[in-house]
């Protein structure tokens, strides 16, 4: 399963009981954390994430509301006994963020942190199924999206086929990767005839805090599922653009202009308890929005 799951959908302060960003990237048997604002720990327990699954975090920039969460997490990890090591991604100065933490409490981890820091567009993470790479927007400070998009896959096999030109089992590794069958007179059976088209290349794009900026757009180009900020209401543009922050309507023209398969939008302001507007003027602009709502999980498809 690819999914995303909603911790916490509100900016910088705890309201209406909402809470500061962060958010759970699911893949198969991976959990990466994005983000990690305060009182992401409660928000696991209630919504039952298997924290110890978490190997990797990504922490998109150094305002309080995106990372004040870790502290305790990582501190959590060494009174539950945790040895696994553990990987984040971050703009440099969280390093010493954390050793200065750990420095005044005293604190001994029993686990190894490794620190990577994010500095320009990279490759984070891969493996043989998922990429994980970063982009710059545009905030008052430095500040990174992720995107997180499946390689390429192996054909599938046509069990029936396989049968019928009695395929040996030992050469069926060969045929997902495209390789025609030669028989032992000589005989090509075209890969063709003997699989079917690979599953579709699923992707998940996170836009963290930003103003809107379309050169975001060339990077989520084509995502299955992008969430984008919308701290404001469209009325509020001017101070959204002070503050390095987006509107509905600006966040719902990135994903109509990069094709977007559904967007959900976050990030909201405390000022507003209510959140339908928000919905109302995105949709104005991409219909195929939901709310980013806390527990929710949404499932990442064609």
């Amino acid at each position: 399963m690819f999914a995303v799951t909603i911790l916490g959908n509100n900016s910088a302060l705890p309201m209406h009981d909402r809470h500061p960003t962060s958010q759970v990237v699911a893949y198969y048997e991976h959990l990466f954390l994005v983000d990690c604002g305060e009182g992401t720990q409660l928000q696991m327990t209630r919504y039952k994430i298997r924290r110890n699954r978490i190997k990797h975090i990504f922490i998109s920039h150094l305002h309080g509301d995106h990372y004040f969460g870790l502290p305790g997490l990582l501190t959590s990890y060494g009174l539950n006994g945790r040895t696994e090591d553990l990987w984040i991604f971050s703009p440099p100065l969280l390093k010493e963020i954390i050793a200065l933490h750990i420095k005044a409490a005293d604190i001994v981890l029993p686990y190894t942190i490794h620190f990577t820091a994010i500095d320009k567009e990279m490759v984070l993470y891969e493996d043989k199924k998922i990429e994980i790479s970063c982009f710059a927007v545009s905030h008052r400070i430095p500040c990174w999206g992720f995107l997180f998009k499946e390689k390429a896959k192996p054909l599938k096999l046509n069990p029936d086929k396989l049968r019928e030109y009695a395929i040996p089992s030992s050469f069926y590794p060969r045929l997902k990767e495209g390789e025609d069958y030669i028989t032992k007179n000589g005989e090509i059976i075209n890969n063709q005839l003997l699989t079917h088209p690979p599953e579709p290349i699923l992707s998940y794009a996170y836009c963290a805090d930003t103003s809107y900026n379309e050169s975001i757009i060339e990077k989520v180009a084509n995502c299955d599922l992008v969430y984008h900020e919308t701290t404001y209401l469209d009325l509020q543009r001017e101070k959204a653009a002070m503050r390095g922050h987006s509107t509905t309507k600006q966040a719902a023209m990135v994903a109509y202009k990069a094709n977007a398969g559904k967007l959900i939008i976050g990030h909201f302001s405390s000022r507003y308890e209510l959140l339908d507007d928000f919905l109302t003027e995105a949709q104005a602009v991409f219909d195929n929005t939901e709310l980013a709502l806390e527990g929710a999980t949404y499932i990442i498809s064609k």
